[in-house]
């Protein structure tokens, strides 16, 4: 308790959060006359429930998570605002700063900047892209709060060891943030069920990847209670709609499904893989645990440009750190994948 009162901003840890109408009545209710709802149109005339625990229960059950509790998990407009509010907990603005790998998730720094937070980054190993862990506690001083380590990592696709994440934990006092966004698609276990353990562990996932629900916007982030406590208090009352919330219940029971379509996604990644190593203009295939491959060529742009005008949209990474003529290409359905494959075989090297 005492460490996490040092890492979080005075004023969040002392603050006195918004009482919304629907925290101050618990129990069965006859007329709901407390919020200024219009009475008609339901359900969505109503509030939604500002912490939705009945639909973080079910999300631990179909997970099949141990040592876990709806306490245990905070729900954001996507895996964006579980990063901002962050940064609004832990971080002074122009005091504090954040370490995070590079090259990864671009959005750590843009919410670094938004919140006037100072953004450290320390480069991964060349070609391996492994993390150099002597180097990012390094990077750390005294005012470090947050360490942003993505795995799998965007755009590089590999994870990262747990003994790894376990020294940088142990040797800096922060909050070491894990984005596991691509977890579904990797081998590795999930390290959720350690923030059991871990106080200072912060572990993000989202419904936009292997769930299929990019457009419905919802985030988690797990984490001891006292910090889902405070990221409670913080953010707007009502941050999940009826809608999303509703959507993600009835996708949690295709959960068969789900996970059906994660191995059709692994099996169609491993034929991309094999497609592209065969190219004269590709130099390397990186290993993969997500759902896209980062790949080398001999000229980016010039591939990027060819397969814009066909209508194909990849994304060229040729200006991010360490990954110079790189296209991070994401693993669609088969017709897709096909369609990419046949535009590259008509492709001239120039």
């Amino acid at each position: 308790m005492d460490i996490l009162r040092n890492l979080v901003r005075k004023n969040i840890w002392n603050l006195k959060p918004y009482s919304c109408a629907r925290d101050e009545f618990k129990g069965e209710a006859r007329a709901f006359l407390d919020a200024n709802e219009s009475a008609y149109n339901a359900p969505y005339n109503r509030y939604p429930d500002p912490l939705n625990l009945a639909l973080k229960e079910k999300i631990i059950s179909v997970a099949g998570y141990h040592n876990i509790e709806a306490s245990n998990l905070f729900f954001g407009v996507g895996s964006d605002e579980c990063i901002d509010i962050l940064y609004r907990v832990l971080c002074n603005p122009g005091i504090d700063n954040a370490v995070a790998i590079s090259p990864s998730y671009g959005m750590y720094g843009v919410c670094a900047d938004v919140n006037d937070i100072e953004y450290r980054t320390v480069p991964l190993t060349p070609d391996t892209f492994a993390i150099d862990t002597d180097a990012v506690i390094a990077a750390c001083d005294e005012h470090t709060k947050i360490i942003w380590i993505c795995s799998p990592n965007n755009p590089t696709g590999n994870s990262f060891d747990f003994s790894d994440i376990r020294r940088i934990y142990d040797t800096v006092n922060a909050i070491v943030v894990v984005d596991e966004a691509y977890i579904h698609f990797s081998v590795r276990e999930s390290l959720v069920e350690k923030v059991s353990e871990m106080e200072r562990l912060v572990v993000l996932q989202t419904m936009s990847k292997a769930w299929g629900c990019a457009a419905v916007r919802l985030g988690i982030a797990f984490a001891c209670r006292t910090l889902i406590d405070i990221f409670n208090k913080v953010k707007y009352p009502y941050n999940i709609n009826l809608l999303t919330s509703e959507y993600v219940n009835n996708r949690l029971d295709e959960f068969a499904q789900i996970k059906a379509q994660v191995n059709l996604t692994l099996q169609l990644r491993q034929k991309m893989a094999d497609s592209l190593s065969v190219l004269n203009f590709v130099d390397i295939v990186y290993p993969s645990d997500a759902n896209f491959l980062l790949v080398k060529v001999t000229n980016a742009n010039a591939i990027y440009s060819y397969l814009c005008d066909r209508g194909i949209v990849v994304r060229n990474r040729n200006n991010v750190v360490l990954c110079g003529n790189c296209l991070r290409i994401t693993i669609g359905s088969y017709e897709e994948n096909a369609i990419l494959i046949a535009a590259l075989n008509d492709y001239t090297d120039k």
